[in-house]
């Protein structure tokens, strides 16, 4: 299946790292994301489905009990894309800021890129 740029965009952010139960998130990264697909943030860059469900697994365990929320519209032309985010607790959902940037390649991610604020 392929989707939109604005769709990957808004299910990766709230349909993966959004995702606490890992056999719906693990799902949703065989739906939207290619197999070897790459992950880059702060920490490193993570390559293939398993390895972004790791950094994905291990950005939850150590900020329980926060939520990612979108912060404006997603922004996309010829198959790249960009969302602003807020990572935070119900209190304060933009303790965290940033910019996803998605590459997608056949109607799935590709590459996606973090940029913290």
């Amino acid at each position: 299946m392929h989707f939109t740029v604005n769709e990957l965009l808004k299910r990766n952010l709230l349909g993966i790292f959004g995702e606490r139960d890992a056999a719906a998130r693990m799902a949703e990264l065989k739906a939207i994301w290619q197999p070897d697909g790459v992950f880059v943030d702060p920490d490193g860059r993570h390559v293939g489905i398993n390895a972004i469900d790791q950094r994905v697994a291990q950005l939850q365990t150590r900020f329980p009990g926060f939520d990612f929320v979108e912060r404006g519209d997603v922004q996309a032309m010829h198959g790249v894309g960009r969302v602003a985010w807020g990572y935070g607790p119900e209190d304060n959902p933009s303790a965290v800021t940033g910019v996803d940037v998605a590459v997608s390649r056949n109607g799935k991610i590709q590459e996606l890129y973090v940029f913290l604020d």
